[in-house]
């Protein structure tokens, strides 16, 4: 099941006893753990019937006891523990069947309690009985992270759900700017989604005007002055970059500047040039192509790979690694031996 699988069950008021939602990517987990919270009970019902735990201040003890309660004048009441993966879980007891508490409690749970357990940033041990237990009585959903060519969608598919359309700039430049933090993605949009009304195009003029990105001065812009290999421009480019440090990490910046020669890389592996195969293999919009067609001309398959290469030894330098230099200079060396 995905995450709105789950809340579209919500919705329809179907439950499970048991719920563990567990993976790398904390922002599904907390997508249906505020739904829950939110909408699972009347405000009327959530005095009596709603329990929120966390891990650091819980046990599985009190979890229990909080579970084991009958709702009161309500049909369900829900149990959630957030951050659970700082409780003490307890050790399975192998030898003396039906002696662990959690697991009796797992195998035969109450039907008219929901219990969510919120295990972030990491995956819970399949191999544990509690695992096998709530797979069995109840629903086990995995939040993995999304690849970073599989972004750009799901930024539309976010503001389309809000009923927002994306301009296509401006989509690609929030997933290059933010990266794949779902979280942060999520949160940028909404603010900017205050910003117009519904039905109309987030734009690329909205995102510099709101999330600090410099029309003129950006990742991307340094992208199309090195494509163009046009010296000027990119030395504009770096000295803002320099002056402007906490609006253009050099991290962020060099982490950018990988994924976009990474594709031009993948460019000069693909066979297949046409528009629609480029941007399948790419994993971009069909509009930006041209964007890895004209880098790919500049910079032939040794020359990119030498970039790759540069890349790697600068994020290394910029970490402190045989090298004292600032981010300034660090950006200056390297753009001059991407340029020649």
């Amino acid at each position: 099941m995905t995450a709105n699988d789950i809340i579209k069950d919500f919705k329809n008021r179907k439950f499970k006893p048991l719920y563990l939602l567990h993976g790398d990517e904390p922002y599904f987990i907390d997508t249906v753990s505020d739904y829950a919270e939110n909408h699972l009970l009347s405000d009327a019902e959530k005095g009596f019937n709603q329990t929120v735990l966390y891990g650091k201040d819980t046990d599985i003890m009190m979890v229990l006891n909080a579970a084991k309660r009958y709702p009161m004048m309500s049909d369900y009441q829900l149990v959630l523990v957030k951050e659970a993966q700082d409780m003490k879980w307890g050790k399975e007891d192998d030898d003396k069947k039906g002696m662990d508490p959690l697991l009796s409690y797992l195998e035969n749970p109450l039907t008219s309690t929901v219990l969510i357990f919120c295990y972030k940033y990491g995956k819970f041990d399949k191999r544990k009985k509690t695992y096998k237990a709530i797979d069995k009585t109840g629903v086990i959903f995995e939040s993995a992270g999304l690849y970073d060519n599989k972004i750009p969608g799901w930024i539309e598919e976010y503001a389309g759900e809000k009923g927002y359309k994306m301009d296509q700039q401006a989509t690609a430049m929030l997933s290059e700017y933010l990266g794949n933090d779902l979280s942060k993605i999520a949160n940028e949009l909404d603010k900017l989604m205050l910003n117009v009304n519904a039905g109309q195009s987030i734009t690329v003029q909205l995102v510099q005007d709101n999330i600090g990105i410099s029309r003129e001065y950006n990742v991307f812009e340094l992208q199309a002055a090195l494509s163009k290999k046009d010296p000027f421009k990119v030395n504009q480019i770096i000295n803002y970059f320099e002056a402007n440090p906490k609006s253009n990490p050099i991290v962020l910046i060099l982490g950018n500047l990988n994924n976009f020669f990474s594709k031009v890389l993948l460019y000069h592996y693909t066979k297949d040039r046409s528009p629609q195969s480029l941007a399948r293999e790419l994993g971009v919009n069909p509009y930006f192509v041209k964007d890895y067609e004209l880098a790919a001309r500049s910079y032939n398959y040794g020359k990119t790979m030498q970039i790759i290469s540069l890349l790697r030894e600068y994020d290394l330098k910029s970490k402190g690694v045989d090298s004292n230099d600032g981010p300034g200079e660090l950006m200056k060396e390297l753009m001059f031996k991407i340029l020649h």
